[in-house]
């Protein structure tokens, strides 16, 4: 009986591992329409209009995950980038400090794992999950009471270290 069983789970693992890749969005490549984009992936977290009649469909991995897939997709209904965004290294060239307004976060970012406040700041924080390498991070940008991104700074999570005390 042992024997008959493991053909059917090593078939419903790759089966598993196959839907797996499709519905990675980095596996999206550019040239891919819109069409194709949502029917391997299924609707995004956000849609967004971008300059020039496109769209970006974001999916995001928040609150307990730390990706945020945002796939540009030009005004002919073609993919033209595919970003993983929550990354330390892309952080100074994105983040647009006393520029962004909250919608533009939302845009690049999509819903915050969480919103804060603190009684140093007129304002709120909004916070990502991502990781650097394996370790756990976070990514907070203050926005003040009329929009505005005023700040950001990366920091552990500590959470993990709660969990484990």
């Amino acid at each position: 009986m042992k024997a008959s069983l493991r053909p059917w789970a090593l078939g419903f693992a790759a089966v598993l591992v196959l839907a797996g890749c499709a519905s990675e969005p980095t596996r999206i490549v550019p040239g891919t329409t819109a069409a194709e984009t949502l029917q391997r992936l299924g609707p995004p977290t956000g849609r967004y209009p971008l300059t020039g009649g496109g769209e970006r469909l974001q999916y995001s991995r928040m609150p307990a995950g730390f990706e945020v897939t945002d796939i540009d997709v030009d005004a002919a209904g073609k993919v033209v980038s595919v970003t993983q965004v929550l990354s330390e290294a892309r952080f100074g060239h994105d983040i647009k400090v006393d520029q962004w307004r909250q919608n533009d976060v939302l845009a690049f970012y999509g819903r915050p794992f969480e919103i804060s406040r603190v009684s140093s700041f007129d304002g709120v924080i909004w916070t990502w999950r991502y990781k650097a390498v394996n370790e756990r991070r976070m990514l907070y940008i203050y926005i003040d009471p009329t929009g505005v991104v005023r700040r950001y700074h990366t920091g552990d999570d500590l959470e993990l270290v709660r969990i484990r005390d």
